[in-house]
């Protein structure tokens, strides 16, 4: 039997970790993460992070010569070249990340969850794709919140990915978070009975 492999996706604070979070608690689903694995690909004494260092030179290393992440978001969310540059040095180390991780996994239901999974060309990676939404308003709001950014930070990480609309023409399954949290967990449950496509 082939494995069912969920590609869960959606904008930033869209809620996307919601729905992880109760995938994991209440089917208890093994959940394997980009954000996590980047953070890995980008740890201290590794290539990518020496990679860098080179380019962007010691200011984006913290004191104990780890990344400097918010440093180097401020870097490549306001220049598109640079954002690729690091998106084509992490995304091929992510991937080799997810691959292992499949094929080793023994579950025949695993969640990835991949903020850029269009954008990174990692839909051939999963069997279906779960998209997250919720209206813009609510969006910045909540990454607002969250990040204690301000209309213009929030916007720009917004900007920096696929719109939300975009996604949602590629999903197998559409998870609306603009209502209640029962309204949204409701809709995970259902799209988790429907059968994988083949």
């Amino acid at each position: 039997m082939t494995k069912r492999i969920i590609g869960l996706t959606g904008g930033i604070a869209t809620g996307k970790t919601t729905v992880t979070n109760y995938l994991a608690s209440a089917y208890k689903l093994p959940i394997l993460d980009a954000d996590i694995y980047a953070r890995e690909a980008v740890s201290l004494g590794s290539p990518i992070l020496d990679a860098i260092a080179q380019r962007y030179g010691e200011q984006i290393l913290l004191p104990d010569g780890s990344l400097n992440r918010q440093k180097l978001g401020e870097i490549i969310f306001n220049r598109q070249d640079e954002r690729n540059w690091i998106d084509n040095l992490i995304h091929p180390d992510v991937r080799d990340r997810f691959k292992k991780a499949i094929a080793l996994s023994s579950s025949q239901t695993l969640v990835l969850v991949v903020p850029l999974l269009f954008e990174a060309g990692m839909t051939d990676l999963v069997t279906e794709i779960w998209v997250v939404r919720c209206s813009q308003e609510q969006q910045l709001q909540r990454l607002i919140q969250r990040n204690h950014f301000n209309r213009e930070q929030a916007r720009a990480r917004i900007n920096s990915q696929l719109s939300i609309e975009e996604k949602v023409t590629h999903a197998d399954v559409v998870l609306d978070n603009s209502s209640t949290l029962e309204v949204l967990l409701e809709q995970v449950d259902v799209a988790l009975k429907t059968i994988s496509k083949d």
